[in-house]
């Protein structure tokens, strides 16, 4: 998968899947989402659950972050293309997003915008060749969505307390690609 091939995707469907345990996962599988994003797991069950998402015809993104057993290290990165089929990675750490790029996955760089001088770090650093989208978190911030939709050229996920149709629309409406959400209600929408 490239980064086109998963844009064209989340324009036919625009919300994504966060699970973060096992009846996630299956609750997910069941669902009409087509992009799955992995916020646990450890590096001796991942590529199973990866698997799992390809067998249901969907991708699998894994965070980086949170799988038990991998390090701040793009070594990480490595160990995901290698053991798993995983369609691409999410991450907070540049330079993990980064090394999961020269690898030909797609690479999701995941920001928490708690200030305006988390905003402005993001504008000022972000790397064009660090990741293929951003992450945005909170999620319900239209204003800043539309913001960093120009300032990086990236395109955009708002992620975090999404919960209702009404922030989806907001999230789409200030030209985010996607939502994620772990609220099973939402990937419904």
């Amino acid at each position: 998968m490239n980064c086109t091939s998963l844009l064209e995707l989340l324009a036919d469907g625009p919300v994504i899947a966060a699970v973060k345990d096992d009846a996630g996962l299956e609750a997910a599988l069941e669902s009409d989402v087509s992009v799955l994003f992995l916020l646990y797991g450890d590096i001796l069950t991942i590529g199973e659950k990866v698997a799992r998402i390809h067998c249901a015809d969907k991708k699998a993104f894994v965070h980086l972050d949170l799988i038990d057993g991998l390090s701040a290290r793009e070594i990480s990165a490595d160990f995901i293309a290698r053991h798993t089929a995983a369609d691409g990675v999410i991450s907070t750490k540049v330079a993990l997003t980064k090394r999961a790029r020269e690898l030909g996955l797609v690479a999701i760089q995941r920001v928490f915008l708690l200030d305006s001088m988390a905003l402005k770090n993001v504008e000022r650093h972000f790397s064009q060749e660090s990741a293929d989208l951003v992450e945005v978190l909170p999620g319900l911030m239209p204003k800043i969505i539309r913001q960093l939709c120009q300032t990086t050229g990236k395109p955009i996920i708002a992620g975090g307390l999404i919960s209702d149709k009404e922030d989806v629309t907001g999230a789409l409406g200030a030209g985010a690609v996607a939502v994620s959400s772990t609220n099973p209600a939402v990937w419904a929408m």
